[in-house]
């Protein structure tokens, strides 16, 4: 079984949003991330983790990109499978929440299911900064023939590929 991506499409209700990760080894979650962005807002931000807040977010995981190869790697993907029809800046992030506890104009985040629930956070944040409620449009992860998340650590232990294909079983999974 081979799992594609396809993006759909819905009227902008945005003016800006705002999605971020790690964006080590890209794959078909986040094509659904971007995908959902570019979709719900006229410009997005993509906040892309600096070397040293993933170095301390992933531990013991070592990623196989440095931050100026993530960012290549993204315009990269966003070219070939969105063209010159989206708008988006790319923003260093050396934080969990980035630009959006500090910039206004801010209306809403793209995040997975996995990690919608840092939205309360970043709300009480703005909050403070006198700044208004952001909203939260959640993409679910998306999951690999064995049923199991997609994953950037999953594709650098060599266990599935950037389409949640199945290239070596891990232990205890059939």
């Amino acid at each position: 079984m081979r799992l594609v991506w396809r993006p759909s499409t819905i009227k902008h209700k945005f003016d800006l949003v705002a999605t971020g990760g790690t964006f080590d080894e890209l794959h078909i979650g986040h094509l659904a991330l971007l995908s959902k962005a570019f979709e719900v807002g006229d410009k997005v931000i993509i906040g892309i983790s600096s070397d040293d807040f993933a170095s301390k977010v992933k531990k013991k995981t070592r990623l196989n990109h440095n931050y100026e190869q993530r960012v290549r790697n993204l315009h990269e993907i966003i070219g070939r499978k969105f063209g010159h029809k989206v708008r988006y800046t790319v923003a260093k992030l050396d934080s969990e929440f980035g630009p959006t506890v500090t910039k206004g104009p801010v209306d809403a985040l793209v995040a997975s299911s996995e990690t919608a629930y840092k939205v309360h956070e970043i709300n009480k944040i703005r909050k403070i900064n006198k700044l208004n409620p952001i909203s939260i449009i959640t993409v679910n992860i998306l999951k690999a023939e064995d049923g199991s998340a997609i994953s950037s650590t999953r594709i650098r232990a060599g266990e599935i590929d950037a389409s949640g294909k199945i290239l070596r079983r891990t232990k205890g999974k059939k």
